[in-house]
């Protein structure tokens, strides 16, 4: 196996620029780096950074390794570290991905007071709506609001949620309550277009789960935005209950259909199966899950 030296200095020189600069970094001779170097790709058998008088530039090859080496150093160092200290304190950075919404709203309070309790942790949140690929952009957890797909991760269950549709009372005296999903397509309904397939509400008829088709004149691709127009009397929408409570207890929305309401929406916290489970994650997901807990989803 290659020594963590040569390794260290490889992705030193890739990240510095030059061997003068890794060495600078790792405070180690330019003859050592240059030797670690030599060293990994007589290793491998081919050539990984392209020298000059100047810079050195890794090469495809280089770069590929240097993308795979990065997150798998990175664990090793965190692992060392964490055995070493006798009270198994967490240590190094814990890299979060979340939904937007449900990051501000949980993943940011428990963050707070994951790094009060714990000073030897930073935290890099990476908010988005998006699915992240934690392998690929190096996350040791993520916020997955969904059936799981990927068996291949490490999941824990943190909760659930209800989804709901909801509306203001100026709309429904104007145009009256829906009884049943089906009186939807008759209604003004408004849709999240960053939602594949937004226009498809779910609901539970008759036992079992079926999708209903609305139209609306109004869209959007921001949560928010499409909570505060239906407040507004410009249709029905569909949500998260946790997002609109407020509305609810201000009396600006209030809830319909609520025997047809879709099952409810599972919340896991998923981690790479390639990543050893530290401390730092575990008790994160720890103090996580004891919040959703006490949550009214």
């Amino acid at each position: 196996m290659d020594r963590m030296d040569d390794l260290e200095a490889f992705l030193a020189i890739v990240e510095r620029g030059s061997q003068t600069a890794a060495a600078k970094h790792l405070r180690r001779s330019l003859q050592s780096i240059g030797r670690s170097l030599t060293t990994l790709e007589r290793s491998v058998g081919i050539e990984l950074v392209r020298r000059n008088t100047r810079k050195s530039n890794p090469t495809e090859a280089g770069l590929a390794l240097y993308h795979r080496l990065k997150p798998a150093l990175l664990e090793i160092v965190d692992a060392k570290r964490e055995v070493a200290n006798n009270r198994a304190e967490p240590f190094g950075v814990l890299r979060v991905a979340s939904p937007v919404r449900f990051a501000s709203a949980f993943v940011v309070p428990v963050i707070c007071e994951f790094m009060q309790r714990y000073a030897q942790v930073s935290v890099e949140l990476k908010t988005a709506d998006r699915k992240v690929n934690l392998h690929e952009e190096d996350f040791d957890l993520a916020i997955r609001i969904r059936s799981l797909q990927d068996s291949a991760l490490r999941a824990r269950r943190l909760g659930e949620l209800r989804v709901v549709v909801f509306g203001a009372p100026a709309y429904f005296q104007e145009h009256g309550r829906p009884r049943h999903p089906s009186e939807l397509e008759r209604h003004h309904c408004l849709v999240r277009s960053a939602e594949a397939g937004g226009e498809k509400w779910p609901f539970l008829i008759g036992g079992k789960q079926e999708t209903v088709r609305v139209t609306g004149r109004f869209s959007t691709d921001d949560a928010t935005s499409m909570h505060d127009a239906v407040a507004c009397g410009l249709g029905l929408g569909v949500a998260p209950l946790w997002q609109i409570k407020h509305l609810i207890e201000q009396g600006a929305v209030e809830v319909v259909l609520q025997d047809f309401e879709r099952p409810k929406l599972p919340i896991f916290a998923v981690s790479p199966p390639t990543k050893v489970p530290l401390a730092k994650t575990r008790l994160f997901v720890d103090m996580l899950a004891a919040r959703m807990k006490r949550a009214q989803l």
